[in-house]
């Protein structure tokens, strides 16, 4: 019976293997799949790499909205985002420059079209006036200072 062998190319090796090496399964046991995080990781942090922010935070606003987002998350302000207002505005002036990409309703903010935008449903972790706040985002609704 024959066997696989190695050759060292440089920096590589290659693994020869047979048919007969293959023949028998793997003995590999892999660790279970980590579970998906959602918006807020365990520690707190916002994961920017979520699904369900549908690109927002890597669009052409995609600073402006993370220092939004980021701004609404860390804000100890009662009531919560108050101290938040200039950072959505900039966000929304930002929009209004890309409204091909960020326009999803025309202004009515009750639009459940599919396209560019978040998916609010897979959020389950973020807390509802973060939820609020990043569909406000999404939407493109307008804003009104808080006093």
């Amino acid at each position: 019976m024959s066997s696989g062998y190695c050759k060292k190319f440089g920096k590589d090796t290659v693994i020869f293997a047979t048919k007969e090496d293959h023949a028998t399964p793997s003995n590999i046991e892999l660790p279970p799949p980590e579970p998906a995080q959602g918006i807020i990781t365990k520690d707190g942090e916002i994961n920017w790499s979520c699904p369900c922010l549908g690109g927002m935070a890597t669009g052409p606003c995609g600073v402006q909205f993370r220092e939004a987002f980021s701004c609404f998350h860390y804000s100890e302000a009662d009531p919560k985002g108050s101290d938040c207002y200039e950072a959505f505005r900039t966000m929304q002036d930002c929009f209004t420059e890309y409204p091909t990409v960020y326009n999803k309703s025309g202004g009515n903010g009750d639009d459940d079209e599919d396209g560019p935008g978040l998916d609010m449903s897979s959020m389950e972790d973020i807390k509802e006036d973060e939820k609020a706040a990043v569909e406000a985002a999404s939407t493109n609704q307008s804003l009104e200072k808080v006093n």
